[in-house]
């Protein structure tokens, strides 16, 4: 039986909803896992003209909600900053020839969403000494208009983590949208921050929030047949307290770091320990220290990434 083409907007913007599941049984993908695919969402959602709203990797799948932009919006000199950018440490050249080729592949989601599948299966494949197929076929796609459809789908994915029973709160999980936005304060500018809605876009970021996690909240409350409800005594909680989030609240979802974090501290503290401790840390690269936002003047240096 034939494959049934993918829906794909040729030569302008659109949004998509990306969904990828594992061949594997069970569970496979746990908190190492997690954060090494996070990582090549952030790093390939900056080599491609792609911007991401939102994401949620899961045991077993992920969810992106990414719009691809116009090829037509670049100049060749942004694309070579993006390609010299991406292959900095080998050292590529670029030339004019490879321009259009290249301007078009970094508008595609197919090719954004199998380099992010490909690379991710090989680093499984290798960490796990196996071989074979990680991801089940195909992904799946779905156009979503900007507005109303997107925000319902943003909290959708965001929402997966509670229908799953694994948090109380949406934002209390670790490998999605939500849980980004408010534990490491949107690090990097990864995310779009007005959630898909024009309305959102002349508030402040703190208002923003608020009024996506009111809307998260409300919708979460809503049985659903793919799972479990956001709490009765949780959404009261929220609503007395106005969807604010309070210096405390921030504090407690940062304090992942004091756990998750092989060195903490100043930057000056993290990087003399660094260098006390480097070969500790299997990485091709050296390592830098990154701020910890909500905290003043605090560095960590993330292990995740290199645990057996």
């Amino acid at each position: 039986m034939p494959r049934i083409p993918r829906l794909l907007v040729r030569d302008e913007e659109a949004v998509y909803h990306v969904i990828s599941k594992t061949a594997l049984e069970g569970y496979v993908l746990g908190d190492v896992e997690k954060e090494y695919l996070l990582g090549l969402i952030k790093r390939l959602g900056l080599f491609y003209f792609a911007e991401v709203f939102g994401f949620c990797i899961m045991g077993n799948h992920f969810h992106l909600l990414v719009r691809m932009k116009d090829h037509e919006s670049y100049s060749d000199d942004d694309i070579k900053v993006r390609l010299e950018a991406y292959y900095k440490d080998e050292k590529r050249v670029i030339s004019n020839g490879q321009i259009p080729y290249l301007r078009r592949k970094l508008s595609s989601l197919s090719e954004y969403v199998k380099e992010l599948k490909q690379r991710f299966a090989r680093y499984y494949n290798k960490r796990h000494k196996r071989e074979g197929y990680f991801w089940n076929g195909r992904f799946k796609s779905v156009i979503v208009e900007e507005g109303e459809a997107l925000v319902n789908c943003l909290a959708y994915i965001d929402l997966n983590p509670v229908r799953a029973n694994l948090t109380e709160r949406p934002e209390e999980y670790r490998w999605s949208s939500i849980g980004y936005h408010i534990q490491s304060g949107n690090e990097g500018g990864l995310l779009n921050s007005d959630y898909g809605m024009a309305e959102y876009s002349e508030m402040s970021d703190v208002e923003r929030l608020r009024k996506y996690r009111e809307f998260l909240y409300e919708n979460g409350e809503i049985e659903s047949e793919k799972g479990k409800a956001i709490g009765e005594g949780v959404l009261e909680e929220e609503r007395k307290r106005g969807y604010e989030l309070k210096p405390a609240d921030r504090l407690r979802y940062r304090t992942r770091y004091f756990t998750d974090s092989g060195i903490i501290g100043t930057k000056a503290f993290v990087i003399t320990h660094y260098g006390r401790f480097k070969d500790y840390f299997k990485s091709k690269h050296e390592k830098r220290p990154k701020r910890i936002s909500g905290f003043e003047g605090i560095y960590s240096l993330k292990r995740l990434f290199n645990e057996g």
